[in-house]
């Protein structure tokens, strides 16, 4: 009974749901999420713990970043159920489109800092670009 409380609960917060609902689209990192979600960084690692212990994501590092992502379930029948209903629910609630508009435009190396801010006036670019830049 004590997992299943933990994923209800965990499912219990309109950010949360969020959260699971970006995954579905891709690994994210924190600065990422806090992006789309547009809350503090602790915050959202407050977020991800409570979504971890309930065995909905798992963490990796990848160099400058950690990546959260989707479990596979296999920690818990309640997190696996919830997971692949989760799939199919919320895909036309307002806020879950406007999150997915979002999230393609977002660029971790940006909003960590990672490239210099763009000059005034100039426009905005792409990651890709920004990246390729930076190398140059």
């Amino acid at each position: 009974m004590e997992a299943f409380v933990r994923v209800m609960k965990a499912l219990s917060d309109p950010n949360r749901v969020k959260i699971l609902k970006m995954l579905q689209e891709r690994n994210l990192c924190v600065c990422e999420l806090r992006g789309a979600l547009g809350v503090a960084q602790p915050t959202v690692s407050k977020h991800l713990k409570i979504l971890e212990n309930a065995g909905l994501v798992k963490s990796y590092k990848d160099g400058l970043w950690v990546n959260y992502h989707l479990t596979d379930g296999t920690s818990s029948p309640f997190a696996a159920t919830m997971l692949g209903n989760l799939k199919h629910w919320l895909e036309s609630a307002p806020e879950i489109i406007h999150i997915k508009e979002v999230l393609p435009t977002l660029c971790r190396e940006q909003l960590c800092g990672k490239f210099p801010a763009l000059p005034h006036g100039e426009p905005l670019k792409t990651c890709q670009d920004l990246r390729k830049q930076s190398r140059v």
